[in-house]
């Protein structure tokens, strides 16, 4: 793949991003470059973004590579360019800094999809905030907005736990305004950590303004994590207060998790409908209705028809039983099998 370099249009946590020209002029890419001698941290995102390569909600990777450049050798990783920028670039140029219901919900609903297969493939982001959610164009009938959100930025992403263990600390890591109360006190970077994110997201897309506001001091900043969650704004709706509480839960285990929040009413409002699930037996139809047994006396008046519109009027049989209608429905004629023509094939 040839490609040129052109204007720098961000920067990772750890390395510049720049347009990537394809001599080919198929289309633009997003190029995050690093010097090689600094390079485990992109290889690291490289490598947890290979394996996450089906999500539709994590950024994409096209493969990496390596240049010489002013006498230096420099590693590369080629991304999906996310032409609407980040999140954090589309509050601030929303006037008043809030977004829209729709658009919090479409774009928190696109980060919690990303986030369970993250979780679910045994990693934690560890550094979920508005500048690491990209806004890519969509078609999908599953955008509200007309763009997809997807999350970017794994330099920092870790392996999840087996064995939640407190004191046993992590290495400092992600940014301390979106940091969880496990985080702060114990060290601790699990998934529900991600979640914690999530809710201090949800508050600056709606406020135009951090969760904890006027906190520029991180030792003053980590004392009040430690003690008590943000104050949520005033004047939102029942659902959304009632969603940012379930992010905001200050035990972890007992905090929501991505695929419960899923389901929360106030993103699952609006959102399409599942397509239905073949069923696979006869108790998957949601129409299904166990039969309440029918009394002596009901038989009196039921009349049943088969698929041939052969009529069985129970009132005229001695006996009624399961056995006895089997016996209405017996035949002496033995089934021919040779004939095919009208077989199905089924596999």
């Amino acid at each position: 793949m040839e490609w040129v370099r052109g204007e720098t249009i961000g920067h990772g946590s750890f390395a510049k991003v720049d347009l990537a020209i394809l001599k080919s002029g198929d289309g633009l890419m997003a190029v995050k470059s690093v010097p090689d001698y600094n390079s485990e941290s992109l290889k690291h995102e490289r490598e947890v973004l290979g394996l996450l390569a089906n999500s539709e909600n994590v950024i994409r990777c096209f493969g990496d590579s390596f240049s010489c450049e002013n006498g230096e050798l420099v590693y590369n990783v080629f991304l999906e360019h996310a032409a609407g920028g980040s999140v954090y670039d589309r509050v601030k140029r929303v006037g008043g800094g809030r977004l829209s219901e729709a658009e919090v919900r479409s774009f928190t609903r696109s980060v919690l999809s990303g986030l369970r297969e993250v979780h679910a493939a045994g990693f934690v982001h560890c550094d979920v905030k508005l500048q690491n959610i990209l806004l890519c164009s969509s078609n999908s009938a599953n955008s509200e907005t007309g763009v997809v959100a997807k999350i970017a930025d794994f330099g920092l992403a870790k392996r999840r736990s087996r064995n939640r263990v407190a004191g046993n600390r992590d290495g400092f890591r992600g940014t301390p305004l979106y940091m969880a109360p496990e985080t702060v006190v114990y060290g601790e970077f699990e998934s529900p950590a991600d979640i914690w994110a999530v809710g201090c997201a949800v508050v600056e897309m709606l406020t135009g303004a951090p969760a904890w506001k006027n906190e520029s001091n991180v030792a003053s900043l980590f004392l009040k994590i430690s003690q008590q969650s943000p104050e949520l704004p005033e004047n939102l709706s029942s659902e959304i207060r009632d969603f940012l509480e379930k992010c905001f839960i200050r035990d972890a285990a007992g905090r929501w998790t991505a695929e419960m929040l899923l389901d929360h009413q106030f993103i699952a409002a609006g959102a399409p409908e599942k397509a239905p699930v073949s069923p696979r037996c006869p108790f998957d139809f949601p129409e299904f209705v166990t039969p309440t047994p029918i009394s002596q006396s009901g038989f009196d008046s039921w009349i049943e028809k088969d698929l041939d519109c052969t009529i069985f009027d129970l009132r005229e049989s001695p006996e009624i039983s399961s056995p006895a209608r089997f016996r209405q429905l017996a035949t002496d004629q033995v089934p021919n099998w040779v004939f095919s023509n009208s077989w199905l094939i089924v596999r």
